[in-house]
């Protein structure tokens, strides 16, 4: 034990000598001097190290603002047939696949349908019931002519055939409706009525479609659609509406297209406002005639605003104390000042301030939540001074 505490006697006497020699050497930290309140301003000594974080921009005259707004490609409605079947079928056979060309007439697919067999069932059936009650009116006609029969009885002849014949055109016009012709085959034709490119095929050979249960909410068997005008749905605000009228042109940048730059033309607006996103939808139109845009690219639209007055300034130069929005003005060198603004059209980069700065104020543009937390410290150092002097009730 004793050899151990002798051994451990010098390195203690190293280490008080060595932390003696550290505090001997320790530089004495010297505060920097603390801005100071006066007449609702907050000045900086010269030199203050804060000062070059402070920097300050003019306010510039307000001129033409330009925005940007969100804004997604999608399907010209017009221009789009999404092809469904109304009976319950199996897919026969495919024509069309995504990506090819057709023209108005053009068969999609065959589809073998039990309950379409039926309506072609029908169609025969009064075409027979029709046959039947012509012969038969022919029949009573020359009976009356020979006076053998009755008015009534050539009435009754009448009615018959045309009650059959309209049958005969009301099951006709469902059949014809849906592709089929005068047999009974039980097959269906899925035919567009426009000229297109199909986009989106949902059935596949030998599928199984009902038409209540078969397919997601909304999908169809074939979407046909002719890509070379698009929508473009645009994500606005309610005071960007008025900038966004119907016939105005607005320059547009998708992403991704080497050529970026296209010209979307606006032909109406929503109604309400999306109760999720908080937007307006305003809808345009854009040409597309070498397709090189495709539906849900992403792109951007150039909004111009005119303003009548008012300064822009940094965005970084604008915040909120409470509900109020507050920038801070340099007077002089190392002299600062809060001013209440009214706020008008802001992006990420610049605010447009419509009341509370003039064209040429100096305003602090960085470290603005820091130039406020100074700011309140020096008032509230000021007051207490004051209280303490007895110039101020606590």
């Amino acid at each position: 034990m004793n050899m151990t505490h002798r051994n451990l006697l010098p390195v203690c006497w190293l280490g008080l000598a060595l932390l003696s020699a550290c505090d001997r050497s320790a530089p004495v930290a010297v505060g920097a001097p603390q801005p100071i309140f006066e007449a609702s301003q907050i000045k900086y000594p010269p030199g203050h190290p804060q000062l070059p974080l402070l920097s300050a921009q003019a306010a510039q005259a307000a001129q033409d603002l330009v925005f940007e707004l969100p804004a997604r490609l999608v399907w010209n409605e017009d221009r789009t047939q999404r092809i469904t079947s109304a009976f319950a079928a199996r897919v026969s056979q495919i024509h069309a696949d995504v990506g090819k060309p057709v023209t108005a007439g053009s068969a999609l697919a065959t589809l073998s349908s039990p309950e379409f067999g039926a309506a072609q069932a029908d169609a025969a059936r009064a075409l027979a019931d029709a046959s039947v009650a012509q012969k038969n009116l022919v029949r009573q006609q020359d009976l009356f002519s020979a006076g053998i029969v009755a008015r009534k009885e050539l009435e009754q002849a009448q009615a018959d055939a045309q009650r059959t014949q309209a049958e005969v055109d009301r099951a006709q016009a469902r059949v014809a409706m849906y592709g089929g012709g005068q047999r009974v085959d039980q097959l269906i034709a899925l035919t567009t009525q426009m000229t297109g490119v199909v986009v989106e095929r949902n059935l596949n050979p030998g599928q199984e479609v009902r038409p209540e249960a078969a397919f997601p909410a909304g999908a169809s068997l074939f979407v046909v659609t002719d890509p070379r005008e698009l929508w473009l749905l645009i994500d606005a605000k309610a005071e960007d509406l008025p900038h966004l009228r119907t016939g105005v042109s607005l320059p547009l940048r998708v992403s991704g297209v080497s050529d970026g730059r296209f010209s979307a033309t606006v032909v109406g607006s929503s109604d309400a406002i999306d109760p999720v996103a908080r937007v307006v939808k305003v809808k345009a139109k854009v040409a597309n005639p070498e397709r090189l845009l495709k539906a849900e690219m992403i792109g951007t639209v150039q909004v111009k605003r005119k303003l009548d007055g008012g300064v822009m300034v940094p965005s970084s130069a604008v915040f909120l104390r409470g509900t109020q929005h507050v920038v801070y003005v340099q007077n002089q060198a190392g002299v600062y000042q809060s001013r209440d603004v009214m706020l008008g059209q802001a992006d990420s980069k610049t605010s447009h301030i419509t009341d509370g700065l003039a064209p040429g104020d100096m305003v602090v543009k960085q470290n603005v939540l820091l130039l406020e937390r100074e700011f309140n410290m020096a008032q509230a150092a000021a007051r207490t001074q004051l209280v303490e002097a007895g110039k101020a009730k606590p």
